[in-house]
């Protein structure tokens, strides 16, 4: 592991400091980072084992020695740089993160109006910035199959089920995440909404979805049975 020492500056960030140390020590050093404003989620890393954005994390709050590692789940590319995307690719494909619907888009007409409350809730689930810092939560403890969902998907399939767009119902929800890999392998220990940099109710998701899929669960068991 390479160690590096910087004086520290007033309002210093995290990706400050990695952006002074290629500048000024190791120019080969590989770090991810775009908006710096903690709007892409790129910069998202292991900050002294926890996952955070580099970006948003001023080092007056940390130790003076302070570890940082790649986030965990992902590709490594190399140093503290990981492929994020391609995870995220495939989650969203694996949950059909989009609407659907039998209707034929007419681009020349009025959208139908939706309510402003309801409109309000699903952007609440839209702000995820696809970091990873959920993921990495959950994936550090290594307690979970590598074909675990996650509470990113399952914050997609909750925004799904709010929108009167889509046109599934609970039964084809389940379908997609009403498995081991799915919801029923969450473990509940929430590490999800506190390492969340967005603070997304992922909390409230989860539970709406736990029942939902439950009671669905139960409604197959019963048909099952009958059919015997």
């Amino acid at each position: 592991m390479d160690a590096y020492y910087l004086e520290e500056t007033v309002a210093m960030t995290l990706f400050i400091v990695l952006n002074r140390i290629r500048e000024e020590q190791d120019p080969t050093l590989m770090f991810d980072f775009m908006c710096r404003a903690g709007i892409c989620g790129s910069c998202a890393v292991m900050i002294n084992g926890r996952p955070d954005l580099a970006c948003h994390t001023k080092t007056k709050k940390l130790p003076s020695e302070i570890t940082l590692m790649p986030m965990p789940v992902f590709k490594l590319i190399g140093d503290l740089s990981v492929d994020t995307g391609t995870w995220f690719r495939g989650m969203n494909e694996k949950v059909q993160s989009w609407v659907h619907t039998n209707k034929v888009f007419k681009p020349n007409e009025e959208e139908e109006r939706m309510d402003n409350a309801l409109a309000e809730e699903i952007y609440e689930l839209e702000r995820c910035i696809e970091c990873g810092c959920c993921v990495a939560a959950r994936g550090k403890a290594n307690m979970l199959p590598d074909g675990f969902m996650g509470a990113t998907a399952f914050n997609r399939v909750a925004r799904f089920m709010m929108d009167p767009r889509d046109e599934r119902n609970n039964d084809q929800y389940f379908e997609v995440v009403g498995n081991d890999d799915g919801i029923f392998g969450c473990l509940g220990l929430l590490g999800c909404e506190d390492m969340c940099p967005k603070k997304i109710p992922l909390q409230d998701q989860l539970g709406m979805l736990r029942r939902k899929m439950g009671f669905s669960q139960v409604k197959h068991l019963f048909q099952r049975a009958g059919k015997k």
